[in-house]
């Protein structure tokens, strides 16, 4: 959470607290534009441009959202922007296997398809029910906090929420089985 007098010394010039600014919530939007959008270089461009408007527009920021609601609003209205002007691609590079004690080769192998999966269900969604669920389970939002970020009804973002579960649902529902058999070979 970002302090509420850091973001004040930002508001009144001072560069340094912008800084600071920007840098403590740089992951969460390149979090949020790469879950939206699907790939690094795409994320990172729109990440990068979420800034720059954080930068030159944090004067217009008021009291009446929570900062996260505001910042989350322009990455993800950026996002949508760049995603209907060009379609997503799936990068599988992504995904790097750390080993532990507790953990046996085939299952970091398993764990990397899981999270590949739950990605590439993610990136078929439409867009509005893609960003309701990266707010929602990744940025850990609350539905108010989703309604006011997307600029929607209460409702509407459960309706979305509730839609999207059920195509994740249908999108992952072999997942486990046929990653079993690609493992096993």
């Amino acid at each position: 959470m970002v302090a509420p007098e850091l973001i004040k010394a930002a508001q009144s010039g001072d560069r340094d607290a912008l800084i600071t600014l920007l840098r403590e919530i740089e992951n969460h939007v390149y979090r949020t534009a790469y879950y939206i959008l699907g790939n690094e270089q795409d994320a990172m461009d729109a990440a990068q441009e979420a800034l720059i408007r954080i930068y030159t527009k944090i004067n217009s920021y008021e009291e009446k959202a929570q900062f996260k609601t505001w910042v989350q609003r322009i990455v993800t209205n950026l996002c949508i922007d760049k995603f209907r002007r060009s379609k997503p691609t799936v990068s599988i590079d992504e995904h790097e296997l750390t080993f532990t004690a507790n953990k046996t080769v085939e299952d970091e192998v398993m764990s990397a398809y899981i999270a590949q999966d739950i990605k590439e269900a993610i990136d078929k969604l439409p867009e509005h029910h893609r960003s309701v669920v990266v707010l929602r389970y990744l940025q850990d939002f609350s539905y108010n906090e989703i309604a006011e970020s997307l600029d929607l009804p209460i409702n509407t973002v459960k309706s979305y929420l509730f839609r999207a579960r059920q195509q994740l649902q249908t999108l992952l529902q072999d997942y486990k089985k046929t990653k079993s058999d690609a493992v096993r070979g």
